[in-house]
């Protein structure tokens, strides 16, 4: 049974062989950056850079970390369902390492995501270029996995546009950055909510199973809980275990209202365009106009007829277009009560129908 809404704890490997194969519909991992710090890092004012120098993060080679991403990967692939899916976060420490081993262990690469951060920490030494940003590899578990994107629920979230790949988000910081009982940070990467906000709105439904292996101070988990989505935290420190428990129990999963996105047109049920003819939505001969004023008359089996063209509303209108395609539902119009109307309309009146 599936120890869902939980954070266990211990070695990540050891724990997942102990989950049930095929359980999790996603992985968010953030795994150690292997940052391969030599010495302190001070500031200008010669005061010291809070940096990861942890011992989780150590390797002795990139042999030994290598060693260790092929197992916590292989261990996370038993675990995804056929069509489930992986995101890792990562800096140029080590993210062409794990991609390599992500390749090599037969996920399929799907988008590699720019995290571009608003706010880096600036390049103190004046050596290098400022690290101004991480980056996530999303990939499903083979190439024939039906995996989730949401894509209409992330184009809202961009105000209407496809979004990109790459995110201009802020690091965490100010009330959101998590403290220890000193006052300093509670772990050296936690990662902003807005970006795992982002993530799951994309690449989960509600009630999906999310796994976090490296689960940290709980950022994953909270989110999911929010979103209405379940979680399963792996997580070796038990400091950063104590915190996460805290932060989770003041997590309140919001109303089912609040968890609707925009449905993804390509899951709603198909309507032919000559069944809007059959049932005398639209009327054979009613004449259809696209955006430049061209107009088709509608004939009895849902075909339209140009002066020139012939064939579906999809044929005609690219034909007219002299493009490839058109997605005949939003390029042909017709007239009611004197106004244009598209005739995608009507479509979602029927669709509307199908789920009342």
């Amino acid at each position: 049974m599936l120890p869902l809404d939980q954070i266990l704890g211990g070695d990540c490997i050891e724990v997942m062989n102990t989950l049930p194969e095929a359980s999790v519909d996603l992985i968010f991992a953030d795994p150690p950056y292997n940052l391969q710090l030599r010495g302190n890092l001070h500031r200008p004012d010669n005061s010291l850079v809070d940096a990861c120098d942890d011992a989780w993060d150590q390797f002795d080679s990139f042999k030994a970390y290598d060693a260790f991403t092929r197992d916590w990967l292989a261990a996370a692939r038993r675990l995804l369902k056929p069509d489930g899916a992986i995101w890792v976060i990562g800096s140029y420490h080590n993210i062409f390492r794990v991609g390599t081993a992500l390749q090599d262990a037969g996920f399929w690469i799907l988008n590699d995501v720019v995290w571009r951060k608003s706010n880096p920490m600036p390049n103190f030494r004046g050596k290098r270029l400022t690290n101004a940003h991480e980056t996530m590899i999303w990939a499903s578990k083979s190439d024939s996995a039906k995996y989730t994107f949401n894509y209409d629920a992330l184009k809202e979230l961009n105000e209407g546009v496809q979004m990109r790949s790459d995110w201009l988000l802020p690091i965490c910081s100010g009330h959101e950055r998590l403290k220890d009982a000193a006052g300093d940070k509670a772990h050296p990467t936690q990662k902003p909510e807005a970006l795992l906000h982002r993530v799951l709105v994309g690449a989960t439904n509600r009630g999906d199973v999310v796994l976090d292996p490296f689960f940290g101070t709980g950022t994953t988990g909270a989110v999911a809980k929010l979103l209405g989505r379940h979680y399963i935290g792996i997580e070796r420190e038990e400091k950063y275990r104590e915190v996460a428990e805290k932060r989770l129990a003041q997590v309140r999963r919001l109303d089912a209202a609040a968890l609707e996105t925009m449905a993804s047109k390509r899951a709603q049920p198909r309507v032919p365009f000559g069944q809007l003819v059959e049932r005398g939505m639209l009327r054979p001969g009613e004449v259809l106009v696209n955006p430049r004023g061209q107009a088709a008359k509608v004939r009895v089996d849902g075909s339209l007829v140009s002066a020139e063209h012939r064939g579906s509303i999809h044929q005609v209108g690219a034909a007219l277009e002299n493009a490839p395609s058109c997605n005949g539902w939003t390029y042909w119009q017709f007239v009611r009560d004197g106004q244009l109307v598209p005739i995608d309309v009507l479509r979602q009146q029927i669709r509307a129908e199908m789920h009342d």
